[in-house]
């Protein structure tokens, strides 16, 4: 019994770590979409980004 919790200990570690590597990779996205939605200086590019920002932040939206 000891080496299934052993194995189960470690997938869990390693999921939390996958998890939390996603999360910091899709807010660095984020943050950088919406920094180049106020920061370009062409209003067509910044549009882009504002549309792009409404993709990757919806909420409560049926798909």
């Amino acid at each position: 019994m000891s080496v299934l919790l052993t194995v189960l200990e470690s997938a869990l570690q390693e999921a939390a770590t996958l998890s939390a590597a996603t999360g910091l990779a899709y807010t660095g996205g984020v943050v950088t979409v919406a920094a180049s939605s106020v920061l370009l200086r062409d209003p067509q590019r910044r549009r882009d980004a504002r549309a792009t920002l409404r993709i990757l932040v919806r909420r409560g939206e049926k798909r």
